[in-house]
């Protein structure tokens, strides 16, 4: 390869240079380096700061030109170079440089460290589907001893000294994230999201997915509302889910309200409107109706529920109504 990369030299200094980049990963693979060795190899080949980024690992690690590790929590800035671990999967590898395209040394260094470094992640922390049913379902359970809870953390690739979060969803599988990754958010079903919590106290964030689950909407006309809810976002107001039971006869506001929605198709809609914005002229926007016909809706809406919906009180008890008729729901 030394010679291969001699003679290459001779003819192309980048082709040289290039060669002389892979041999080096190569050697580092075969020793079988860590990744904080692969990423300072990505940074003195490259004279710039370099960075590796796998938020479903939790691994983050940060080295500069002369070889120090210096981490960092801030965000990469998308205009530096980088590279996925995986085809089609998103950057986690960056050289800190910005302006032009890489240059063609950049782009092997990045090509080859990015997939010496998954192979190490994928050797050392495993894959982190966090999809196999049984193991998320022992991590969640509260009643499962804490070496069991381990065990499935580590098979789902969580570090157990990490945090990560619960979710939920009607009828589909519990799933579980790392705390900073961003929350799966599937186009039909709605979703309640636990709390960011240590993972051996997953079970607690779980419970709290599956409350926060009970406040959202479907997001159509008659059921109108958040499709996604975050528990950690309810604050008091998540006392309501142990009052009300769900099936259970709804209380008399949220009969009047599906009697007054009968009547008014339009009813459920501008009424959350009202209780999601902060001004009449807001909710009109969100109702896309203009402000003159909000206030006829509002009026007639008054007439159907029998309290007013206009003032700070009639307001509150309105928001209590559509949020207990979501609760309601068997």
């Amino acid at each position: 390869m030394k010679e291969l990369a001699g003679r290459l030299t001779a003819v192309d200094p980048d082709a040289g240079a290039a060669v002389r980049v892979i041999a080096y990963f190569d050697r580092l693979a075969e020793a079988r380096a860590g990744v904080e060795a692969l990423v300072r190899g990505a940074a003195v080949l490259a004279g710039v700061p370099a960075r590796l980024v796998d938020a479903d690992r939790r691994v983050r690690v940060r080295v500069e030109a002369d070889g120090t590790r210096r981490d960092s929590d801030l965000p990469p800035d998308p205009r530096w170079p980088s590279a996925p671990l995986t085809p089609d999967g998103p950057p986690a590898l960056w050289l800190e440089r910005a302006g032009a395209a890489p240059s063609v040394v950049e782009a092997v260094i990045l090509e080859r460290a990015a997939g010496v470094a998954r192979l190490v992640l994928d050797r050392t922390r495993g894959r982190a589907p966090l999809d196999d049913p049984a193991l998320v379902e022992t991590l969640l359970d509260g009643t499962a001893g804490e070496p069991a809870r381990l065990h499935a953390a580590r098979r789902l690739g969580l570090d157990p000294l990490a945090t990560a979060r619960a979710v939920a969803t009607p009828g589909g599988r519990p799933r579980v994230v790392p705390a900073q990754s961003p929350v799966p958010e599937a186009s039909e079903p709605r979703t309640g999201v636990g709390p960011a919590v240590p993972v051996l106290d997953l079970p607690r964030s779980w419970a709290a997915a599956r409350t926060a689950l009970r406040f959202t909407a479907e997001g159509t006309g008659q059921d109108p509302g958040p499709r996604v809810v975050y528990a950690d976002e309810l604050g008091g107001i998540a006392l309501l889910a142990d009052v009300v039971l769900p099936g259970a006869e709804p209380p008399p506001d949220v009969q009047a309200l599906e009697a007054a929605a009968a009547d008014a198709p339009w009813l459920l809609t501008t009424l959350y409107a009202v209780v999601a914005t902060a001004s009449l002229r807001a909710a009109a926007a969100e109702a896309n109706v203009h402000h003159s016909t909000l206030q006829d809706r509002l009026v007639h809406a008054e007439h159907l529920l029998g309290w007013p919906v206009r003032t700070p009180q009639g307001r509150l008890r309105l928001h209590l109504a559509l949020t207990t008729r979501r609760l309601a729901r068997p």
